[in-house]
């Protein structure tokens, strides 16, 4: 089992291209090698492996972050399922993580929805969906500040507000701030629930 996440950024044609295409490579570099386990084409599109499933989600609600601290965004859809050919490039690799991920995809702006995931059980995706949107409702709104501080969140998991803080130049009050403005709360319960939920699904 593995997760794909497919993505484009969200209005790229008024952007500069040149701009937004470097900062999404700086974003999607950490998550391993390009064009195997990432890939940008088609000008602004990109996909992305994640293997360990239960980091699909906080992965994806990363990406957007950052995004969202260059002032862009993106639509994102995660796909859940079997690895049937593996490629050189992701974008030719196959099995029902990336079916999943790319028919979910075409849909996404017919539904006007940013993030939604499919797993290919209903059930399962249509409560997890649900609550995704519910969660949207203030991700897709994120300012540049709030953004910023989400993405050091997430990648610094075991620093305290004052450490956060030190890494963001601002002090403790105005992290708690920032925090409270993001719902950070709320995506970090999200995502808690979603790893409980997924570990369930592929259990045998």
């Amino acid at each position: 089992m593995t997760s794909v996440i497919t993505g484009d950024i969200i209005g790229s044609r008024q952007q500069k291209s040149e701009h937004w295409v470097e900062d999404l490579k700086k974003i999607l570099a950490p998550f391993g090698h390009t064009p195997s386990q990432w890939e940008i084409y088609r000008g602004d599109e990109f996909q992305v492996e994640v293997t360990n499933l239960e980091d699909a989600l906080l992965t994806a609600v990363l990406i957007k972050a950052h995004l969202r601290s260059i002032k862009s965004d993106a639509r994102m859809s995660i796909g859940f399922g079997d690895k049937t050919h593996q490629a050189e490039r992701i974008s030719e690799s196959n099995g029902s993580a990336f079916i999943h991920s790319g028919e979910l995809f075409e849909t996404l702006k017919k539904q006007k929805v940013t993030l939604a995931l499919r797993t290919g059980n209903s059930d399962f995706d249509e409560k997890l969906n649900l609550m995704l949107q519910l969660a949207l409702t203030f991700m897709d709104s994120w300012l540049v500040q709030s953004a910023e501080f989400v993405a050091v969140a997430i990648e610094n998991p075991t620093l305290s507000q004052e450490e956060l803080g030190q890494k963001l130049g601002i002090n403790q009050a105005a992290v708690s701030r920032r925090q409270k403005r993001a719902q950070f709360d709320l995506v970090i319960n999200l995502d808690r629930y979603f790893r409980k939920q997924i570990k369930q699904f592929i259990a045998p």
